[in-house]
């Protein structure tokens, strides 16, 4: 089964390798959770959670429990990212760089959990893998190249697999470097894969944040791996990124 969803401000497609009549209500229990993420912790909505605890018009205690939990997390990789992660990127209350990876890790689990182990999540470009109990074939995600456009800059593979991309093609310079203020000029790109896609959709931002020194600091940093591109179209992978053939 094949689906798009029009959901949080981007495009989300699934594509399920499973038959049976359990595959449609799975799908439409992740797609209603994508659906009330939006509306809890959109920062374009006004009455939303997120919008309303960042207003003070409400206190943590009458937001929805996911809401600490996004916050604890966001709160986590910033420490991580020695602030290069922020929740507060431009003065208000935003944890969207983490949220849609863990909205699309989340809506993963439940389709997993549903009997639908085999299948891609893809959140705008926040790609997560799911794999069967067999694991016949690896799944192949291609990387875009930032500065060729329509050519694949690399192909990740991988049974169960988290995959982030962050970079100027789609929206241009929008990530702003915490500690300057200003939009992180550095990098054009940057591949972040791992187990888990609220982590590597975070560290992702994060680490495209920080520049020139992120590489360094996904090789140091457990359970995930890198490709970055530079401004001068240098490519700098972790000693862990998969090789390209």
């Amino acid at each position: 089964m094949r689906h798009v969803e029009h959901v949080m401000g981007t495009v989300f497609s699934f594509d399920i390798r499973h038959d049976g009549d359990a595959v449609r209500p799975a799908l439409d229990t992740a797609l209603t959770w994508l659906h009330w993420v939006d509306e809890t912790f959109s920062t374009y909505r006004a009455g939303s959670a997120i919008s309303r605890l960042d207003t003070d018009a409400v206190g943590m205690d009458e937001c929805p429990a996911e809401v600490a939990e996004v916050l604890a997390l966001c709160e986590s990789v910033e420490r991580a990212s020695g602030g290069y992660f922020s929740l507060r990127p431009q003065g208000r209350l935003d944890p969207s760089a983490l949220v849609k990876g863990w909205a699309v890790e989340r809506a993963s689990r439940l389709l997993r959990e549903a009997g639908a182990p085999r299948h891609i999540v893809n959140g705008g470009g926040d790609i997560r893998l799911g794999a069967g109990p067999r694991q016949d074939h690896p799944w192949r995600a291609g990387v875009a190249h930032p500065l060729r456009p329509g050519r694949i800059l690399a192909v990740v593979e991988g049974h169960d697999l988290a995959v982030a991309t962050s970079g100027v093609a789609e929206r241009g310079r929008h990530i702003i470097n915490p500690h300057t203020g200003r939009p992180a000029g550095d990098l054009v790109s940057i591949t972040v894969i791992g187990d888990d896609l609220t982590i590597v959709d975070a560290y992702a931002t994060a680490a495209f944040a920080m520049g020139v020194d992120a590489p360094a600091w996904l090789e140091r940093t457990p359970g995930v791996e890198g490709m970055v591109v530079t401004a001068t179209g240098e490519i700098v992978t972790t000693s862990g990124f998969p090789p390209q053939r």
